[in-house]
């Protein structure tokens, strides 16, 4: 969406001495007036402090006046003193309730304030005063869609574009209102007929997230291509790279993902990103470096350590260094369940790999840990039965086991350990109901192909989650 709610100053630098000093002498109107233009003065060249003290010693001079209110509550607002700046518009819309602009500035004061019911009253007001005003109706349609209210913001953002089709900040809010609600070809023709008069990055981008939702995935592809090529931010380096993903075509991200690297080696996401891409192209030692860093740029991101997790389990290497991250994660979110959980597997495989023995008792600690966090951490039971059965205390394992396969019936590694389990107990009936049940499981790939495009959308979709990210 454009980028925010509008003031409006409809102040006049002599109006003060005409409406209030009429009847004064012409001394005092002078005096008056130059004290008001020279709080004007500093409002216009950004000394706001000077403005404020200027106007708090006019007020008093010259009480419930519209102008000086109104200036001051501006000048309050451009300090970012909301509470101040809505005490002073509220003043100025009393004694103009008439006034389109003042509603709009109160408005504004309040949105900034994140008072959007009240400024949304404020605006619809403005409208009622102002049916035909372009920015009256452009506000109430902006502030209704970054309150979420999208059907009702439309038709206003509607009206803005038939009154001033040439707003570039409206029609980009249209479009991405249309984009929201489902009317993708209204979205894409606007949207294409913004990109012949403005060829920007930002449009080509929204016109790919038009192409996504329509399911047209290679033109969607192009669009954040060519939002890169015109605009090199990370976010659309970032939106190209996901879509590249997204869709598996896993090379061609990768050089993406490293290009971007280069321009924002900090970006945790980025390095998500491309530590996604190695790994689903089976370069698991690079998809483990690639995410190590990102964890080091945001050691509290639970999504790095999803993924760093599974590129782990595929490669041995760099055991240490993953143990490490691991440990420093579970301390970061001593109550996250998975954040022990991982911190487990890492010094059970880590251990294994390194030929060293296994401190069983730290694994089986955290591993309980985590289950007394989460009892339905379904993976969890399934390694604490493992580490049982490795054991051999099969009266230990069955049950974990048993409960993992209650929380999540379709693990077949679950099934197959229990099998195993009933094999030792002599239960072979139960062992071949266990091992048949593997078998079936491990034939639907299909199922596990789309877990994993859920896991991608859902790291895309969050990432783009932010003070950057489009509404």
């Amino acid at each position: 969406m454009s980028k925010s709610v509008t003031f409006r100053l409809a102040i006049g630098c002599s109006l003060l001495a005409c409406a209030v000093c009429s009847g004064a002498e012409d001394h005092q109107k002078q005096e008056l007036n130059r004290e008001f233009q020279a709080a004007v003065a500093e409002y216009d060249a950004r000394h706001f402090s000077d403005a404020a003290t200027q106007l708090e010693n006019l007020l008093p001079k010259a009480p419930n006046h519209f102008e000086v209110e109104e200036l001051l509550g501006l000048t309050y607002s451009s300090l970012s003193q909301d509470a101040k700046a809505i005490q002073h518009l509220e003043a100025a819309v009393r004694l103009k309730p008439n006034s389109a602009a003042a509603r709009t500035n109160l408005a504004a004061s309040l949105s900034h304030s994140g008072q959007i019911p009240l400024a949304i009253e404020q605006f619809r007001k403005a409208v009622e005063l102002e049916p035909g005003d372009y920015m009256a109706n452009h506000n109430l349609g902006e502030i209704y869609i970054q309150a979420g209210k999208l059907e009702e913001g439309r038709p206003f953002l509607e009206r803005a574009q038939q009154i001033n089709p040439s707003s570039y900040d409206n029609s980009y809010d249209l479009a991405m209102a249309n984009l929201l609600t489902g009317k993708l070809s209204e979205a894409r023709l606007l949207v294409q007929k913004m990109l012949q008069s403005k060829n920007t990055g930002e449009l080509h981008n929204l016109l790919a997230q038009i192409e996504e939702k329509d399911g047209k995935f290679v033109a969607a592809a192009n669009e954040f291509g060519a939002a890169a090529h015109l605009d090199s931010s990370e976010e659309n380096l970032f939106d190209w790279g996901s879509e590249l993903l997204l869709h598996r075509t896993y090379e061609p991200a990768i050089e993406v993902f490293r290009q971007a690297i280069q321009l924002y080696p900090a970006s945790p996401r980025l390095q998500i990103g491309l530590g996604m891409a190695l790994y689903a192209r089976g370069m698991y030692e690079e998809a483990v470096k690639a995410l190590l860093t990102a964890a080091d740029l945001d050691p509290s991101d639970a999504r790095c350590y999803m993924f760093l997790s599974r590129a782990y389990d595929s490669t041995p290497k760099q055991a240490e260094e993953v143990i490490q991250r691991f440990r420093r994660y579970s301390e970061l979110q001593p109550d996250s369940a998975l954040a022990q959980y991982y911190y487990a597997m890492s010094l059970w495989k880590g251990k294994r790999a390194a030929g060293a023995g296994l401190d069983s008792e730290a694994v089986e600690s955290l591993l309980k840990k985590s289950i007394a966090l989460d009892e339905k951490l379904s993976e969890a039971h399934v390694q604490l039965g493992n580490l049982y059965a490795d054991e051999h205390e099969y009266a230990k394992s069955v049950p974990e086991y048993l409960r993992a396969l209650e929380l999540n019936p379709n693990l077949p590694d679950a099934h197959y350990r229990l099998g195993t389990d009933y094999v030792h107990l002599g239960q072979k009936d139960r062992a071949q109901t266990e091992f048949d049940l593997y078998q079936k499981l491990r034939a639907q790939h299909l199922a596990e192909v789309d877990k994993e495009r859920a896991e991608v959308q859902q790291f895309v979709y969050t990432s783009k989650a932010g003070p950057s990210a489009k509404p």
